[in-house]
This record gives structure tokens, C-alpha cells and sequence, in this order.
């Protein structure tokens, strides 16, 4: 898959990180839009591939240590626009913190009946199947 984007700006790539039954999510200082709480995401970099742009930025935005498990799918973001790519990982060192306080004002470990609280949007299908999957119900 070619990552075109019409818009020239670089994709996005967020990291889907499950530790000790909880997925780890992050509140942006400034929300695009009715986007306040996200998985750690950041623009891929000239080069870099989806699943390495996802352990970059969960390190820089929350002093975790991950490693990517899969690729979970691609799409446009039907609120940004902007593409996205979803990327399951393991936590491989560290606690998460508010690493990159420019850009987050706080981070949460969330359980799966409590992701709804969150993102009262819904969320892309193939990251809901993983974590219906990788989450205690």
C-alpha cells in the first residue's frame, strides 16, 4: 500500500498499547477538534515506516519503551482527514508519563468498558476488534 495523501502533509501513525489489561491513551494540550483523548500518535518522518513512527512517538510523548506488534490498518480520518496508520504494541520498558509536556496535558491507562468515556465516537474498527480481543471485557 502507497502512502499517497492528497493533502501533501505526512501521515500519521498511532501506537495501540496494551499493558496489564488496559490500553494506554493520552489528552492532547490543544484537541483537533472533538479529538481530546487519542492513542500516542505523531507524523511519520521522511523514511520512516508506519510501525517505527508509532514506537518513536509513544517514547517521546510518554517516556515508554514499546515495541511494535502489529500493523492494525490504515484509513483517513473521517475528523482530521488526515491519514492514519494503527500500530499494536508491547511495552518493553519504562512508565508511562507525560514525557512531552508541549503536547499532552495527561495520560490514562483505560479499561476496555471505559474506552466509550473516552472516545465517545467510536473507534476505528480494526483497533476496537484488537482490543475486544487483547482486553478483559
Amino acid at each position: 500500500m502507497t502512502q499517497e495523501n492528497t493533502d501533501e502533509r505526512p501521515g500519521i501513525a498511532a501506537a495501540i498499547v496494551v499493558n496489564e489489561g488496559r490500553v494506554l491513551m493520552v489528552r492532547r494540550r490543544v484537541s483537533e477538534g472533538q479529538l481530546s483523548w487519542q492513542f500516542p500518535a505523531g507524523e511519520i518522518e521522511p523514511g520512516e515506516a508506519r510501525e517505527d513512527a508509532a514506537v518513536r512517538e509513544t517514547q517521546e510523548e510518554t517516556g515508554l519503551t514499546v515495541a511494535a506488534v502489529q500493523l492494525l490498518g490504515e484509513r483517513i480520518h473521517p475528523k482530521t482527514g488526515r491519514l492514519m496508520s494503527y500500530t499494536a504494541c508491547e511495552v518493553v520498558d519504562g512508565t508511562a508519563h507525560v514525557a512531552d509536556t508541549e503536547e499532552l496535558a495527561e495520560l490514562s491507562w483505560v479499561a476496555h468498558g471505559e474506552i466509550p468515556q473516552y472516545v465517545p465516537y467510536g473507534l476505528f474498527e480494526p483497533v476496537q476488534d484488537y482490543l475486544n480481543t487483547a482486553l478483559p471485557s
